[in-house]
């Protein structure tokens, strides 16, 4: 650990002391690559290892019990609670979160996959408005997508969209750009953030290329493989209920039904998820003006915004349920957001039981983006573990 961060994890310390909540610092969870279900493996910006869920869930449930997420994202707190036998509940307030979620339940064989996109040609003609994703994309690989996009479209408008549908799109969603030949882009930035037309172009004629053609069947199947090598999830006879919801308003949560929560809220104005998420909607066919994103600039707006969050979190958790709230760092360590977290619990009936700050080696990511250890709120974990009052 360097010295800025000793001194900031001093002045944590400080902090919590003087309230009676001192952090434990320590390793809760391995930050090694690759070593949940292989089901996690879809990228979104600022998720959070499926360790992170596995250890509260572990820690605080039952097989049977709840466990619920608001802050959706990619998905990985319902989905490893389902794994390990939980019921299984999530929303976020983008649409694009139950189209990368809801597949991971059921997923579809192999030989499906397979005989479905050989169902599927590649000669659509490419619309003028979109002339321009040709920075990302060979015109070949743009009319595949385009049928692809269509005809997911269509079947829904048919009423015959099924598991095996939802499946390819959600894969073709985590492949659509990133920076290795297992993506259907020409080289650009890693696949939970997809850069405007005007930046590609830039990385283009800096790097001199062009967009190859890619064989989207191929990478599909590729990706499919790879995904399900760990097997399918256990067959339940509950279904894990996922929502597009705001989550100051959990509409589809009843009161005190839910044993746990483990969430991540959006870090301030750190992620741009509608910018990050632009090129997944168009081939979605979300309409990202009708999302209703509110990045937050200051930390009163968003401590204000976290505490209605934590009040209808509380009205759904049973008495003496957890809450696992993780945040990180943000402006280069000067905004400590769990500090936030505590108080915008003040007049909720929850106790603060414990503030944990995972310390974590490399990763893969932090490496990828040339961000040193425990340098950025993004390369940790701090978790205010909150109990609803008896």
């Amino acid at each position: 650990m360097s010295a800025k961060d000793k001194l900031q994890l001093f002045e944590t310390r400080q902090n919590f002391e003087a309230k009676g909540h001192e952090p434990v610092v320590k390793e809760f969870w391995t930050s090694r690559q690759r070593q949940g279900h292989s089901l996690h493996e879809i990228s979104y910006r600022a998720c959070f290892k499926p360790q992170l869920p596995e250890y509260f869930i572990e820690k605080y449930t039952e097989p049977g019990d709840l466990v619920a997420d608001p802050f959706l994202g990619r998905g990985t707190t319902p989905l490893q609670a389902h794994i390990m036998g939980r019921r299984a509940a999530g929303s976020d307030i983008n649409p694009l979160s139950i189209l990368l979620v809801r597949p991971r339940f059921n997923p579809p064989l192999l030989s499906e996959v397979e005989k479905r996109l050989n169902q599927i040609t590649a000669e659509a003609e490419i619309l003028s408005e979109d002339e321009e994703l040709l920075v990302f994309y060979h015109p070949e690989t743009l009319s595949m997508l385009f049928n692809l996009k269509n005809c997911f479209i269509e079947r829904i408008k048919q009423g015959c969209f099924d598991n095996i549908d939802d499946w390819i799109r959600m894969v073709c969603l985590n492949r659509l750009s990133g920076h290795s030949s297992g993506f259907f882009s020409v080289r650009t930035m890693p696949p939970n953030q997809a850069v405007s037309i005007e930046s590609q172009k830039r990385i283009n004629k800096k790097n001199s290329q062009i967009p190859p053609p890619r064989d989207i069947k191929a990478i599909v199947l590729k990706k499919s493989k790879s995904l399900l090598r760990s097997g399918t999830p256990p067959a339940y006879e509950y279904a894990p209920a996922l929502e597009c919801a705001d989550a100051t308003n959990l509409f589809y949560l009843d009161d005190e039904s839910v044993d746990l929560v483990v969430t991540s809220p959006p870090f301030l104005d750190v992620v741009d998820y509608r910018g990050d998420n632009w090129l997944r909607c168009w081939f979605a066919n979300i309409n990202t003006e009708s999302v209703k994103w509110t990045p937050y600039s200051s930390t009163e707006d968003w401590r204000a915004f976290i505490h209605l969050a934590l009040a209808e979190m509380c009205r759904v958790v049973r008495m003496g349920g957890r809450i696992a709230f993780e945040v990180g760092e943000v402006r280069n360590g000067t905004v400590q957001l769990e500090r936030e977290v505590v108080r915008a619990a003040n007049g909720i009936p929850l106790k603060v039981e414990a503030v944990l700050i995972n310390q974590q080696s490399f990763t893969k990511t932090s490496n990828l983006w040339g961000v040193s250890n425990n340098r950025c709120g993004t390369n940790s974990n701090r978790v205010v573990i909150f109990k609803k009052l008896e």
